[in-house]
């Protein structure tokens, strides 16, 4: 029951979030031009909560959390009195319904900066972008484990975040890039990825393992990652350090280290520990330690934590503010150039998400923490001040495009043509709607 109830939960919390900022963005601006708004809904369909404000119009919270609106007096869709008619929206000038129509994305777009400012300032803690074992691709250029990605294509690679985009676009294109590393050893290098061998019909959603650059934090290597002061590990081990063995029962998993320490410690008696380090094979003498803590039923450690490449960095408001822009920057420009590809048939319509794989990444990453949960809000939020730009008809950007012809030509479009043009974009925005749901679902069961 959780598996439904927590993603719902985060699903509307997130659209009530990004919708009620799109919506007030239009507002706003429609009552700094003069224009009476009659109703800001935050959803659709019957109302769950009504207020008439003191400004007179109503505010209503609806039972359908895929949206909202903001509904403003127009002669083309009621009668308006005479004395109201200076007013209405249609009566405005073609500038000021641009500045109207165009303010939901704008909130859209300065929320995401808002959100990523405030969560770089917290801290977000980022999956540095560290291979594990290469394969394909990836091993055939010269990557090793252990290596730390620095640059992709030329772009700063901070995190998989960073690394991803970049990965993604170079793959579409079935391009050579050239990706900087630095070892373990702290040895930098430049590699040349042939992603201009990926087979023409590559999977797209699966791109680190068609490459073959599998991030350390999936594959549950033996690796040592911190080693805890005052246990037998202390001045033995050290980060880095690959388990082959204890007491000669092979380790192919760190998740087999707890089980098999618990098994051959004996009542304290030294462990024999094989492992690797810089390529060459070494063993240790290790006396286990009797814990009993916090973190877990009491049990026999030699102490060592698994090497898991997290970063968590708090940054001052200038820097984090400088690092906001440049993100929504970076996401802006890859996310522009993704739906590029996918019009000319180079990137898979199975890129497309819908309402149950936001539902269940809100629910993920809400779960992390309040940074995480911010910055996978500033993404979507970005993603709907994209979308709504686009000039489809029944979008912001289908009006924004009539009323730029209208700026133009000096007349506004056709009522018949808009009329025509409303018919097809509800069209195309229930297919796009219904591809994602259709993606969601084969990602479920499939």
């Amino acid at each position: 029951m959780s598996n439904f109830v927590g993603p719902l939960w985060w699903y509307i919390v997130t659209i009530g979030i990004l919708v009620t900022f799109h919506e007030f963005g239009h507002f706003w601006v429609a009552r700094r031009c003069g224009v009476k708004v009659l109703r800001f809904s935050v959803g659709f369909g019957r109302a769950l909560y009504t207020r008439i404000g003191r400004d007179g119009t109503e505010y209503q919270l609806a039972m359908i959390p895929f949206g909202g609106y903001v509904k403003m007096l127009d002669e083309r869709e009621d009668d308006v009195a005479p004395a109201d008619l200076p007013m209405a929206f249609n009566r405005q000038h073609v500038l000021k319904r641009i500045a109207i129509v165009a303010a939901g994305p704008i909130a859209n777009l300065i929320l995401c900066v808002a959100l990523l400012w405030v969560a770089f300032m917290a801290g977000v803690p980022e999956p540095q972008p560290v291979i594990g074992v290469p394969t394909g691709l990836a091993a055939e250029a010269g990557f090793r484990e252990g290596d730390t990605l620095t640059s992709i294509d030329g772009k700063p690679a901070r995190s998989w975040n960073e690394a991803l985009a970049p990965l993604a676009l170079a793959a579409m294109d079935h391009r050579a890039i050239a990706v900087g590393v630095t070892s373990m050893k702290g040895d930098p290098a430049t590699l040349n990825l042939p992603l201009d061998r990926l087979a023409a019909d590559f999977k797209q959603e699966l791109l680190l393992d068609e490459i073959g650059l599998i991030p350390i934090q999936a594959q549950d290597l033996p690796l040592v990652g911190t080693v805890r002061a005052e246990t037998g590990a202390e001045g033995k081990l050290r980060t880095g350090d690959r388990l082959l063995s204890i007491n000669n029962q092979a380790l192919a998993k760190y998740s087999e280290i707890p089980a098999l320490v618990a098994s051959q410690a004996r009542d304290g008696q030294p462990l024999r520990v094989t492992f690797l380090r810089d390529g060459t094979t070494q063993a240790v003498s290790i006396k286990p330690k009797w814990i009993d803590d916090d973190e877990g039923p009491a049990r026999w450690v030699i102490g060592i934590a698994p090497y898991s490449p997290n970063a968590e960095v708090h940054r001052d408001p200038l820097s984090a503010l400088e690092a906001a822009l440049r993100r929504t920057w970076d996401m802006t420009r890859d996310t522009l150039g993704i739906l590029k590809r996918m019009l000319v048939g180079q990137a898979s319509l199975k890129n497309l998400s819908g309402p149950i794989s936001i539902a269940q990444a809100a629910d993920s990453q809400a779960g992390i923490g309040v940074s995480t949960f911010l910055s996978f809000l500033a993404a979507i939020s970005l993603a709907l001040f994209i979308m709504n730009l686009l000039p489809i008809p029944i979008l912001d950007g289908g009006h924004l495009l009539y009323y730029l012809i209208e700026l133009f030509s000096g007349r506004p479009v056709g009522e018949r043509f808009q009329i025509a043009g409303q018919y097809l974009g509800l069209a195309l925005l229930a297919g796009l709607i219904g591809l994602a749901v259709y993606n969601d679902l084969y990602r479920q069961f499939s």
